[in-house]
């Protein structure tokens, strides 16, 4: 990850191209961590956050390097003595999940979410984090939980339902199937989409627009309506979190990551 400033624009980069910028819990702090600095930071007035290569982020590591509080395959990565204490386990590291990416979520500065190539699972619900998202024509949406046997559990459904609506919400998040660019601009996941080669300088041109502005009146502005569209999101993400936990003890999960990092199609069978 990392963070450079042109002018008033800070950058935050995903900077793991040869994985196409998965997530992982390294990378997770690491944004949060910049993120921390930047709330202070009062010559940052837009923020732009994109990644670097073919993808904005795949979604996450199914290989991940052994950092952070969740490493290994799946078993070492969901730990615990028993269905119970997984379940437990599973909760509360969706709970401090929520926790740190607030501070990414509740940044007083605009976010502007460049996307290009793959924005899958976690990488839709982090550029669902911005409060506007352009992207590339080559961009592709999906949220492919289902597909390997788990809950939402990161807040992306729930910031989707105040975009979309109930229904186009549950047709991403029942079937995980992808979506091209012009599909979540006539839906509203993205407010524009440029071609690939322009994206990059368009961003930049739209932040510094923003930056123009005065500060303290546009920063009010985001607070004001984010007030509007998160009511109620506390409350929701905790019944997330309560909800998604005990998906992550059942022999579907397991199966369906199995099954993903070995690019073959699971057979669930709901157990």
């Amino acid at each position: 990850m990392t963070f450079t400033r042109e002018g008033h624009v800070g950058i935050i980069s995903f900077n793991r191209p040869e994985k196409l910028n998965a997530w992982a819990w390294g990378p997770t702090n690491e944004l949060c961590a910049i993120a921390d600095r930047v709330r202070f930071d009062t010559d940052v007035r837009c923020v732009v956050l994109r990644g670097e290569g073919r993808a904005f982020c795949a979604g996450e590591d199914l290989k991940p390097e052994t950092t952070g509080p969740i490493d290994g395959d799946v078993a070492e990565r969901h730990p615990g003595r028993s269905a119970a204490e997984r379940t437990h386990i599973a909760y509360e590291r969706a709970r401090y999940l929520f926790e740190r990416w607030k501070v990414v979520d509740q940044l007083p500065q605009p976010v502007v979410a460049a996307i290009q190539g793959y924005c899958l699972g976690a990488g839709l619900e982090i550029a669902m984090m911005g409060d506007v998202r352009i992207a590339a024509d080559d961009a592709q949406f999906a949220l492919p939980e289902p597909k390997v046997g788990v809950s939402i559990d990161a807040g992306g459904d729930l910031r989707l339902v105040t975009e979309l609506g109930a229904g186009w919400t549950r047709l991403l998040a029942f079937t995980g199937r992808r979506i091209d660019a012009a599909t979540a601009l006539r839906i509203g996941i993205v407010q524009e989409v440029v071609p690939r080669a322009e994206l990059v300088a368009h961003v930049r041109a739209l932040a510094a627009e923003i930056a123009a502005n005065a500060p303290l009146a546009v920063q009010g502005i985001k607070r004001t309506i984010n007030f509007q569209a998160e009511r109620g999101l506390a409350e929701a993400l905790r019944f997330e979190a309560a909800s998604a936990a005990p998906l992550f003890t059942s022999d579907d999960m397991t199966h369906g990551y199995a099954a993903m990092a070995k690019k073959q199609k699971p057979e669930f069978e709901g157990k």
